[in-house]
C-alpha cells in the first residue's frame, strides 16, 4: 500500500471531489458528493467550503430535503478563471482557451516549419498562439490560472524538460525554462498520451472505472496507464511506451531507431507506409504529410476502394493484436482507442479491431475487458493538457493552504473515507460495468 502524507490525501481528495462536477451531472450537493465519492460528509463539507473559499464552487441554488432543511447545490464556477490547453503535434501547434467549468472559448492553430523543428520555432509558435488566444477571447493574462503544455516523446515532468523528441532531433531540452521567459504563466509539461489519459480520467471513461488503458493513436503512439484511479507514470515519467514495444521481430525501422515497433505499423506514418505498400505508384499515397494520407485513406474507404480497405483491414490486425497484449498484460475493466487514426478511419478500424482482439486475447482478461471508443468532446490532449492547468491550480499551497490552516473533522468509526485514509476517492466505482465482455 502507497503510504501518503495528510497533505498528499487532501490535494487527492480536493481533486476527487471536483472531479464529480465535470462528470455531466451539473450542480450537486454535498449528500451528492459524498455518495458519488465514498468521503465521509464532514470531509466533503470541509473540502467544498474550501473550495468554495477560492472561488472555484458557487452556490446553485437549493433542493428539498424530504423535510428538512434545504440542500445547497454547488456548481463550478466558470468565471472564476481561464485555462489554456496546448498541444505541441508533429507539423503544428494547437491551442485552446478554457473557462474554469473547462468548456472551450477560443481555439488557435499555427504551423511549425518542415524538417527537423527546432526549440525556438517551437517557443516562437506557442508564444503567438497564447497571444492570439488571450486578444481572441479578450481575458487578461492575470486571469490565466495556468497553461498545460503537451509535447512530443519523453518529458522530465517536475524540470519541464523535453528528454527525447520521436519526430526532431531534441536532447534534454529545457523547454519550461524557454517559455517561462515568454509567457509568464503557470506551466505544467507532459506528452500527448498523458494528457488524453488525464482527459480520460476528468471527463470521459475515468469517471465510471479505476482501471484502464488508453491507447493514442497519432503520429506517436503510446498507452496511458490508471491504476485506482490515478495515473501511473513509472519511475521516469516514461510509463506506457506501448509504441515501442516488439510487434514484428526485424521488421519495419521506427522512428525511435528499432525495427518491427507498434508504432511503426499503426501510426499515421505507418499507416501510409502500409498503404503506399499495398499500392505502389499510387500519387494518394505519396502526400508529405502523413495525416492527410491517412484522412485520404479514409475516404477512398468509404468509397469501397478496395485496396484502401484492405490497409483499414491490415492496420486493424495489427492493431488488435498489440491491444491483446496491453489486455493480457494490464487486465484493465476498459481500454479507450482515441485520437487522430481513429478519428479519420473511425467505425470500419474499430469493428475489425475489436474481432482482431478477439483472436489473441486470452479469456478471462478479454471477458473482464470493455474497449470503447473515446468519447472526451473536441481534442483530447488539449483538454487533458488543460486539466493538467487545472491540477496546478489545485495544488497551488497560497490558494488552497497546507493542512495544518484547514479545519481536520474528527471521524466517526466506519463512517467512511477521511482525510487520513490512503486513497483518494471513488469508492464502488472500479465493479460498474462488470462482466460487459470486450465490446462496443
Amino acid at each position: 500500500m502507497i503510504k501518503r502524507t495528510s497533505q498528499e490525501i487532501r490535494r487527492l481528495n480536493r481533486f476527487e471531489v471536483l472531479r464529480r462536477f465535470y462528470a455531466g451531472t451539473g450542480a450537486m450537493s454535498r449528500q451528492d458528493l459524498a455518495a458519488a465519492t465514498g468521503l465521509s460528509f464532514a470531509t466533503v463539507a470541509n473540502l467544498t467550503a474550501e473550495l468554495l473559499e477560492a472561488g472555484v464552487l458557487v452556490e446553485a441554488g437549493h433542493e428539498d430535503s424530504s423535510g428538512g432543511r434545504p440542500r445547497a447545490r454547488l456548481a463550478v464556477n466558470a468565471e472564476r478563471g481561464a485555462l489554456i490547453g496546448i498541444d505541441i503535434a508533429e507539423t503544428a501547434v494547437h491551442a485552446e482557451l478554457f473557462d474554469l467549468a473547462l468548456e472551450v472559448r477560443h481555439s488557435v492553430e499555427r504551423p511549425l516549419p518542415p524538417g527537423d523543428v527546432r526549440p525556438t520555432d517551437v517557443v516562437e509558435q506557442l508564444a503567438a498562439c497564447v497571444e492570439e488566444l488571450l486578444n481572441g477571447s479578450g481575458v487578461p493574462r492575470e486571469r490565466v490560472l495556468g497553461a498545460g503544455v503537451s509535447v512530443p516523446g519523453m518529458v522530465e515532468r517536475e524540470g519541464g524538460v523535453s528528454s527525447y523528441s520521436p519526430y526532431w532531433s531534441w536532447s534534454e531540452v529545457p523547454l519550461r525554462s524557454l517559455l517561462d521567459e515568454r509567457l509568464g504563466l503557470p506551466l505544467r509539461l507532459d506528452n500527448p498520451l498523458r494528457a488524453s489519459t488525464v482527459a480520460e480520467l476528468w471527463f470521459g471513461a475515468g469517471r465510471e472505472v479505476d482501471d484502464l488503458v488508453v491507447v493514442t493513436l497519432r503520429a506517436g503512439v503510446g498507452a496511458g496507464i490508471a491504476i485506482d484511479g490515478q495515473l501511473y507514470r513509472g519511475f521516469t515519467n516514461s510509463a506506457g511506451e506501448w509504441g515501442h514495444t516488439c510487434l514484428a521481430v526485424d521488421g519495419r525501422l521506427c522512428t525511435c531507431g528499432n525495427r518491427g515497433c507498434v508504432e511503426a505499423y499503426v501510426s499515421t506514418r505507418g499507416i501510409a507506409q502500409t498503404w503506399r505498400e499495398l499500392a505502389p505508384g499510387d500519387e494518394r499515397a505519396t502526400g508529405a504529410d502523413d495525416a492527410a494520407t491517412v484522412a485520404a485513406l479514409a475516404r477512398a474507404a468509404a468509397e469501397r476502394d478496395p485496396v484502401a480497405e484492405a490497409v483499414v483491414d491490415r492496420t486493424a490486425r495489427h492493431l488488435g493484436a498489440a491491444v491483446a497484449n496491453l489486455v493480457n498484460l494490464l487486465n484493465p475493466r476498459v481500454l479507450v482507442l482515441g485520437n487522430q487514426v481513429v478519428d479519420l478511419l473511425g467505425e470500419r478500424l474499430l469493428d475489425a479491431t475489436y474481432e482482431a482482439v478477439a483472436r489473441h486475447v486470452l479469456p478471462l482478461p478479454h471477458r473482464a475487458a470493455t474497449l470503447r471508443r473515446s468519447a472526451v468532446p473536441h481534442n483530447a490532449v488539449t483538454r487533458g493538457a488543460a486539466a493538467f492547468a487545472l491540477e496546478g491550480f489545485l495544488d497551488d499551497r497560497e490558494v488552497f493552504g497546507p493542512v495544518s490552516r484547514m479545519r481536520q473533522p474528527r471521524e466517526r468509526k466506519g463512517a467512511g473515507r477521511a482525510d487520513t485514509t490512503d486513497a483518494g476517492g471513488r469508492a464502488g466505482a472500479a465493479g460498474a460495468g462488470a462482466g460487459a465482455g470486450v465490446g462496443r
